[in-house]
C-alpha cells in the first residue's frame, strides 16, 4: 500500500491526530508527548501526516517562509515510524514539502533547515546540495551565519549555540528534531556520523543542518 502524505494547517489538527502522533513517537527515543506536540502545533504553520491506509507512519511540523529574503523550508519536530518502509515514508514527506515550495517560491533556490541528533537524519537531505555541515568542507562565514539564523528561528539561545560545530546545547529534554532511524545503519558514512561525536545525548544536544533545494530540481516536482 502506498504512503500518502497530507499537509495541512496546524490549526486543523485534532486531539485524535495529536494522540496518534504521540503514539508513533513513543516507539522511538523522542517520545514526543501530546502536550509537546500541541505546543508545536501552535508554534508551526503546517504539519505533514504520512499514512499507509489509515495507519500513521510519520509526521513533520514545518513552515515555508523567507529569512532575510531567502525562501526556506523549515522542519521542526518530526518523527518516522521504525518499520521497513521508513525511508519511503521520509522521502514522501520531504517530496510533499518540496512540491509546496515550488508553489510558494517558483524559480527560486530554497534553503532547507532542521535539527538532528544522529547521522540517520541526513537521509532527509538526500535530494539537497551544498549541505552544511558536511565532512571535509571548510564552512564559510555565510554558512555559519545560516546556522545562527536557523538556531534563532528554532528558539535556541545564542549562548547555547556553537556556530563552528553547528551544535546546540540542550536543556535536559529530548530536542525537537527530525527523528529518523536508519533502515541500513551500516551504510551511514562514518565521517558524517563523526559530526555528532561531540553531542551530549543526555543533555539533549542537537546539530543544526541545512542544504539547498535547487530551483531546477524543484521545478520537476511541479510538472
Amino acid at each position: 500500500m502506498a504512503i500518502i502524505v497530507e499537509t495541512k494547517d496546524c490549526t486543523q489538527l485534532g486531539d485524535a491526530e495529536l494522540a496518534e502522533m504521540a503514539d508513533l513517537s513513543a516507539e522511538g527515543p523522542a517520545r514526543f508527548e501530546v502536550g509537546v506536540l500541541s505546543k508545536q502545533a501552535e508554534a508551526w504553520v503546517l504539519v505533514s501526516l504520512a499514512r499507509e491506509g489509515n495507519k500513521l507512519r510519520g509526521f513533520s511540523f514545518c513552515t515555508l517562509e523567507r529569512i532575510g529574503g531567502t525562501p526556506c523550508i523549515l522542519i521542526g519536530c518530526a518523527s518516522v515510524q521504525r518499520n521497513a518502509k521508513r525511508d519511503t515514508t521520509l522521502k514522501a514527506i520531504m517530496t510533499d514539502q518540496y512540491r509546496r515550495a515550488v508553489l510558494a517560491f517558483p524559480d527560486e533556490d530554497v534553503v532547507v533547515g532542521t535539527r538532528f541528533v544522529d547521522a540517520a537524519g541526513f537521509e532527509a537531505f538526500k535530494a539537497l546540495q551544498d549541505i552544511v555541515p558536511r565532512p571535509g568542507h571548510r564552512d564559510s562565514g555565510e554558512e555559519r551565519a545560516w546556522g545562527r539564523r536557523l538556531a534563532k528561528r528554532f528558539g535556541i539561545d545564542s549562548g547555547s549555540y556553537d556556530d563552528r560545530s553547528f551544535i546546540a546545547k540542550g536543556d535536559g529534554a529530548y530536542p525537537l528534531v527530525l527523528d529518523h532511524d536508519a533502515l541500513k545503519p551500516e551504510k551511514i558514512d562514518p565521517d558524517v556520523a563523526a559530526q555528532f561525536s561531540a553531542l551530549d545525548a543526555k543533555r539533549g544536544d542537537s546539530l543544526i543542518a541545512h542544504g539547498w533545494a535547487m530551483a531546477e530540481s524543484l521545478a520537476k516536482l511541479g510538472d
